[in-house]
């Protein structure tokens, strides 16, 4: 029984050009936008106090690598089923479950008496993570109107890229003035002020029951766990030898079943065919060795500039900043710089860029360099490298016939994820002694990723999905 005017949110036209602006579309807008920055800054907020979190649990660094990788990869094994979640449940429902799960996985973090309770806790921040960035995406693309939506994209965009550039500094400010759990409770009231956001300013929209191809997305998932699993533990101590073994060897045959699948259901989750057309998989690598080799820097730089050379966490915090701040700022150079040579010059430039910086981190890593002002020309670069990157790669995945499926975009959204919690999992496995050996290896990445940028030949975008 309600009495009186109520406040639940209106439901909007099926499409944003039967009509302006949603209502309220400031309010809805700071929500959508709130919700992308949270996911962000909950990703990489620990990695400046990374030693902060080892010293106060007593544990080597190695195993408190695994606060920073917990989240990255939840994520990446989620991203497959993210869009159906976000199509079964409305993706209003589907934020509030994704708000409500970070406030519960933030406030565990914040109180966990064990490390192995506070990684749980992170992993359970990479569920709600994972959920937010299709049912935001999907809700600036339904309730705009075409001629504004590509500056709400764009804000979008930026929100993940502050989100970026705060969350370093932050953790180091927060963990050097409070201690590292003030890190956490600082995201609890801004976690539950966006979940208020969400519930009030989201319109209404339909759950649809839409199918989903249990065995493709079972094997998918699966798979890419198992090998993450596999690579995640594999350095920790006292973990018998056959336990990584196993994890690889279960994730390449459960993969295998995602491909013997899809070829003989080819209209199920996604043909596996589409994902080896030259576009899409040289946009995939490419973001792949991007995020390996970001994530690798903003892990082993930060370990190294507090440790080795004594740094504060505050001043780790404000030099690692560089990186994406010049990413940030960069970015929409790029896209215009995309537009006039085409987007493979400019990603062969970005894999160059990121090789070389690579091969500097380790002369240095491996020197034990102390040299501060030479770390921030170095991070200076690699976030102009990996704008470079970016930008082309997400055009390339976008225009290719995979692209223009939400499972082909999820798929490279997972390899951004699994390039992280790989170049996680490297620097667990290379500290303190082998980080030479840990960039050199990205760097090699990135001349296998230019290599596979020259393969394949040019052709028309694909015609876009009457399905969106």
């Amino acid at each position: 029984m309600t009495t009186g005017r109520t406040t639940r949110p209106r439901p909007v036209p099926a499409t944003a050009e039967e009509a302006g602006p949603p209502p309220r579309a400031g309010w809805l807008l700071a929500a959508l936008l709130g919700a992308t920055f949270l996911g962000t800054v909950s990703n990489n907020v620990v990695n400046v106090p990374l030693r902060q979190i080892t010293d106060g649990f007593a544990a080597p660094v190695t195993q408190g690598v695994l606060v920073a990788s917990a989240t990255v990869l939840v994520l990446a094994v989620a991203m497959p089923t993210t869009g159906w979640v976000s199509d079964r449940l409305g993706r209003r429902r589907t934020l509030v479950l994704a708000m409500s799960v970070l406030l519960v996985g933030t406030v565990g973090a914040a109180v966990a008496p064990t490390l192995p309770l506070l990684v749980a806790s992170r992993a359970l921040q990479g569920v709600g993570c994972a959920l937010v960035p299709t049912a935001v995406m999907g809700t600036l693309a339904r309730l705009w109107p075409a001629g504004r939506r590509n500056r709400v994209m764009g804000m979008w965009g930026a929100a993940n890229g502050i989100g970026q550039a705060v969350g370093p500094p932050i953790g180091g400010l927060l963990a050097d003035a409070f201690g590292w759990r003030s890190v956490f409770w600082l995201l609890v009231p801004m976690t539950v002020a966006v979940l208020v956001l969400v519930s009030t300013m989201m319109p209404r929209d339909t759950a649809q029951r839409v199918p989903i191809d249990v065995r493709s997305i079972g094997s998918l998932t699966l798979g890419v766990a198992a090998i993450m699993g596999a690579l995640t533990v594999a350095p920790q101590d006292g973990v018998p030898g056959w336990v990584p073994v196993a994890g690889l060897v279960l994730g390449v045959l459960a993969l295998g079943g995602f491909v013997v699948s899809g070829l003989r259901r080819p209209a199920g989750y996604i043909d596996p065919r589409l994902l080896a057309e030259m576009r899409w998989l040289r946009s995939a690598v490419g973001v792949f060795v991007q995020q390996v080799t970001l994530f690798s820097v903003l892990v082993a730089v930060p370990l190294h500039l507090t440790g080795v050379v004594e740094l504060s966490g505050t001043a780790t915090g404000l030099l690692v900043f560089l990186l994406p701040l010049v990413w940030a700022a960069s970015a929409p150079l790029v896209g215009r710089l995309a537009d006039r040579i085409g987007p493979r010059a400019v990603l062969r430039t970005g894999l160059v860029v990121l090789g070389s910086t690579s091969v500097a981190l380790a002369v240095l890593l491996g020197g034990r360099s102390t040299a501060v002002p030479v770390f921030g020309v170095v991070l200076v670069v690699a976030g102009l490298g990996v704008a470079l990157v970016q930008t082309p790669s997400l055009t390339g995945a976008t225009r290719s016939p995979a692209g223009q499926k939400g499972a082909g975009l999820g798929l490279f959204n997972m390899m951004r994820f699994v390039g992280a919690s790989v170049g996680a999992a490297a620097v667990a496995a290379s500290y303190p002694d082998h980080d030479a050996w840990l960039f050199g290896g990205c760097a090699v990445l990135a001349l296998l990723g230019l290599g596979l940028s020259f393969a394949g030949r040019e052709v028309p975008d694909a015609a876009p999905s009457p399905a969106g």
